[in-house]
């Protein structure tokens, strides 16, 4: 991934965290106005893969926006609204990390 591809991630995933986030607590308090606000975030968020897309091919941007959002919801989760993740969650968590660090590992020039 290059500079700019790295930083359209860093501005994405935030967006689809607060997203998240905002649903989480729409589904606390049932106000319309916050449900109307999560999907106006995912709507940022998706425009801003597009352009994430653009800079580094779909499945390196996909794969990214997921893990990140896979591992950084589930802190926000854990954090915020004390949701804990099981073993195997876990465990799923990590081998998306990995599988992620795999597919952006530098390749040699043949």
């Amino acid at each position: 991934m290059n500079a700019a591809a790295i930083l359209w991630l860093a501005g994405a995933v935030p967006v689809f965290l607060a997203a998240a986030s905002a649903t989480r607590s729409y589904l606390n308090n049932g106000l319309p106005w916050v449900l109307g606000g999560s999907l106006l975030l995912y709507c940022i968020g998706n425009l801003m893969m597009v352009r994430l897309m653009r800079e580094s091919g779909l499945g390196v941007a996909i794969s990214a926006s997921s893990v990140a959002q896979l591992i950084l919801i589930n802190v926000i989760a854990f954090a915020i609204f004390h949701e804990r993740p099981p073993v195997t969650q876990l465990i799923g968590m990590g081998l998306g990390l990995v599988g992620f660090l795999l597919m952006v590992w530098p390749q040699a020039k043949a």
